[in-house]
């Protein structure tokens, strides 16, 4: 067991633990010059949307979308998000790659939405929390207190019904290292080392596990990146499903992934640091989940 040099061990942190946390994080990295930058240029492709701004500093963490062209109620509506958790870099720059590259000759079939960077103070900080010690990736229901849920909720009631939802995610060593020691000592719990996947997976949802869509997306990014072997039948201490893929209950557990009453979605789940990849990597391997996916759910609506 390690203690976390905040709070007391055993017993939830207060208002002031958590005030005590805030005051050590950093700015590590600017939302402003390396997301808003690469998104300027996609407002004359696309309709951008500002569907928010974070309460903790609106002026400086605007929250933007980007739709498709043309949207037509006889295509079906599919839903990116990326950088819910803010430190998943290559969550937010594969949803913006798969916007400058892929979203265009997609849109001849579908209507597409994409929500690049989720939680901006998290992407700035490199946190998987947002000011306030909330997770926003176990805050999507009603009367969320998670500002960046809460306004991605509203937006994508502006949607209509959403036919399927990929959510871009990383699993890093940091997540061992420093977000699941605090978020057991913020609950009051004793810590338990688990083991990072070294590779690429996916996280369906227990209730609606789409098995074959998750396969087609599986085999789409083993073509850009290793895909991570199990370790003895389970990943992330959770028993899988088939090959890179396990499943959660993601409404119960307030998931982005389950926000909407889609037909299908999926987490992806990239491993930034393994020595066998590269930025490039990443982000590739983000769009190549997208791509194998919509290329699924293409052949599906053919047969």
């Amino acid at each position: 067991m390690t203690t976390y040099p905040i709070g007391t061990p055993g017993q939830p942190w207060t208002a002031e633990h958590k005030a005590q946390w805030l005051a050590q994080v950093t700015i590590k990295r600017s939302y402003q010059q390396q997301v808003l930058t690469k998104l300027a240029p996609l407002a004359s492709r696309f309709e951008q949307v500002q569907y928010g701004a974070l309460d903790y500093h609106p002026e400086k963490y605007p929250l933007f979308a980007f739709k498709t062209r043309h949207w037509d109620s006889n295509k079906k509506t599919i839903l990116i998000t990326g950088g819910v958790h803010g430190y998943e870099t290559s969550g937010v720059h594969g949803a913006i790659q798969f916007l400058d590259t892929q979203a265009e000759h997609y849109s001849q079939f579908f209507n597409i939405a994409v929500a690049p960077c989720v939680s901006p103070w998290g992407y700035e900080t490199i946190n998987r929390w947002n000011p306030y010690a909330i997770d926003p990736n176990r805050s999507f229901y009603a009367d969320s207190p998670a500002n960046e849920s809460a306004a991605l909720m509203a937006f994508v009631a502006t949607l209509g019904e959403v036919y399927a939802h990929i959510d871009l995610h990383e699993t890093t060593d940091t997540d061992e290292l420093e977000f699941r020691p605090a978020l057991s000592a913020r609950d009051g719990k004793d810590y338990e080392k688990g083991v990072i996947p070294d590779g690429f997976y996916l996280v369906g949802d227990s209730d609606n596990p789409t098995a074959a869509f998750q396969k087609a997306i599986i085999e789409s990014v083993a073509k850009v990146t290793h895909i991570a072997p199990d370790d003895d039948g389970q990943l992330i201490g959770v028993d899988i499903e088939q090959f890179g893929v396990i499943n959660y209950p993601t409404k119960k557990l307030g998931l982005c992934a389950g926000m909407t009453d889609n037909h299908f979605n999926t987490t992806t789940e990239v491993y930034p640091d393994s020595p066998l990849v590269t930025d490039k990597i990443c982000n590739d391997a983000q769009v190549a989940a997208i791509t194998g996916g919509l290329d699924y759910i293409m052949s599906y609506l053919a047969r």
